[in-house]
């Protein structure tokens, strides 16, 4: 569903982000996991129709650094400057909760906004990596992921809570469970498969 935006319902919003990470970001994800790397990826919409820019995935085998958000970044200022739009132009998409250094990254860039699907508690629950949260509390000495969800840069966005409250939850809430059975898939793939890898933090 292309040709909604910034005036889309609740609903179609949901419904866009959500077919984007089944559609775009979930093959990107695959082809990176089946290469060694975690089931994390990311997309960058327009806010004025919802369009794709840009989708990729985590690409850590390569760059411990290469996130499936900062994989996504660069791919975004790869494009030629007369193609791409301003970052506060645009809605910032990643399926897991952003960790610290993402976060940085998605301000350094210019964004005013991030849509998550699956936040910090479930990526160390239901995928085994707590890096994220491990790294909160460590180095920054925020407990439970304790950033500030709306501050002067940015404001984030739960989204599996925006689709749960729209109109239609019940059909958004079949595809969000494709996508949750997707991603228990890739993970459990690249959990079986980490220890050839000399990813830093697996």
């Amino acid at each position: 569903m292309t040709g909604v935006g910034d005036d889309a319902t609740p609903g179609d919003f949901c419904e866009r982000l959500l077919d984007v990470v089944e559609r775009d970001i979930v093959p990107r994800t695959r082809a990176g996991v089946a290469a060694g790397n975690k089931a994390f990826g990311a997309a960058i919409l327009r806010k004025s129709d919802l369009s794709l820019v840009v989708a990729g995935a985590n690409r850590e085998t390569e760059n411990p650094l290469l996130h499936g958000e900062i994989a996504t970044l660069n791919a975004f200022f790869a494009l030629p400057a007369g193609e791409r739009p301003n970052a506060a132009a645009c809605h910032f998409l990643t399926v897991h909760e952003s960790c610290p250094m993402c976060l940085s990254a998605i301000t350094w860039a210019g964004f005013d906004n991030f849509y998550y699907l699956f936040d910090y508690a479930a990526t160390r629950d239901r995928f085994g990596i707590p890096h994220n949260l491990k790294i909160h509390r460590e180095v920054f000495g925020l407990a439970d992921g304790g950033y500030a969800r709306r501050n002067g840069f940015w404001r984030c966005h739960d989204l599996a809570a925006m689709a749960a409250a729209a109109p239609g939850a019940g059909r958004l809430r079949l595809k969000i469970a494709r996508i949750e059975a997707a991603f228990a898939d890739l993970s459990d793939a690249y959990q079986r498969s980490k220890s050839a890898n000399d990813i830093p933090l697996k």
